[in-house]
């Protein structure tokens, strides 16, 4: 099977801006939003973490919003999605709350898990959000049982699972492909394959970069995407989801995307031991995700540099409004702790 992947991880390359031709304008405003949201929200975060006010750890997407923008485009509140460790915009892109995170993070009541997750256990059923752990794949099983109970449940909904390049090195992950494959279940599989796995680059960890191998092996319907195009991640994603509603099986898409940050928290990781270079972030921050949509926008004159200048500003203020009443919320009671464990 040939390497497609090998151009779509070059950091010097896919630079420019991206197509947007038939396009609707809302939508392609609604993503710029949905992303800078996402985007500011997690450097937010960032802060908070560095000075010391985020007790525990936090592991930020930053680079990576497209995906989860470009695939929440196409799913409903009623399909059953699950995130991983690293799962801020795949909640965010279902529901835009970044106070609710901000509460969770800070392990506040008033989080989306009443402040008993942080930032790794996050959970917004209402809107699609299953679940996230900090189990690598822990949660791929689980989205597969819940695709194959929306078949028998007679409905068109589908399961989501967002997984990393490293998780696939788990092999529940692969019992997963095979099951999904077998029962014809209504299961997209996300990989978020931004070449590392914590803190070690793909190339020393598998004998090839391209995660699709594995779909070809148990005969599913891949797309392999650049993961830094939002419009190309929502079309490529639409496609296989229709199809999984018309009842043919799961689908699978690998998104080539980078994450700014290191593994976990503010830092960059380019001084750990690991095959990353200051060059190499700077090369992929000109593949950023937000700049390619906005100047294709620009360039096709139904956005300007002005009204990015207050977009930007719009949502710095509230972000800096939803993290100040995050802040002085109330955190659980010392007897919430038993009663959410056992029901």
């Amino acid at each position: 099977m040939k390497n497609q992947l090998e151009e779509l991880s070059n950091p010097e390359k896919y630079h420019e801006s991206i197509s947007i031709d038939n396009q609707k304008v809302d939508v392609l405003k609604g993503a710029l939003n949905l992303m800078l949201l996402i985007r500011k929200t997690e450097q937010q975060l960032a802060i908070g973490r560095e000075n010391g006010l985020i007790g525990g750890p936090v592991h930020l997407g930053a680079g990576q919003e497209a995906i989860a923008v470009g695939i929440s485009q196409n799913l409903r509140k009623t399909d059953r999605v699950f995130g991983a460790h690293r799962s801020h915009s795949h909640l965010l892109a279902l529901n835009p709350d970044c106070y609710k995170l901000f509460a969770e993070v800070l392990g506040k009541k008033t989080g989306f898990s009443k402040g008993m997750g942080g930032s790794m256990h996050l959970y917004d059923q209402p809107n699609g959000f299953y679940g996230s752990v900090p189990i690598v794949a822990g949660t791929v099983s689980l989205a597969v049982g819940a695709a194959m109970a929306a078949k028998m449940q007679n409905t068109d909904d589908i399961g989501v699972a967002y997984i990393g390049d490293g998780a696939v090195e788990e092999g529940v992950v692969h019992e997963s492909f095979n099951l999904a494959k077998i029962q014809k279940a209504p299961m997209l599989f996300v990989i978020e394959n931004n070449l590392f796995a914590s803190h070690m680059h793909i190339s020393l960890r598998q004998p090839s970069d391209m995660i699709s191998r594995f779909a070809a092996a148990n005969d599913i319907p891949y797309k392999l995407v650049d993961g830094n195009d939002v419009i190309a991640v929502a079309k490529a994603s639409k496609e296989l989801i229709d199809d999984m509603r018309a009842g043919k099986g799961p689908g699978f898409i690998e998104l080539v995307t980078y994450r700014w940050y290191g593994h976990v928290d503010w830092r960059d990781d380019v001084d750990v031991g690991v095959d990353r270079s200051l060059d190499d972030i700077e090369n992929w921050k000109e593949r950023d995700p937000i700049t390619r949509l906005s100047k294709s926008m620009i360039k096709s004159k139904i956005w300007t540099e002005e009204q990015e200048l207050e977009l930007g500003s719009k949502i710095d203020k509230e972000i800096q409004a939803a993290w100040g009443v995050a802040m002085n919320d109330p955190y659980p009671s010392a007897d919430a702790t038993l009663k959410y464990v056992y029901s």
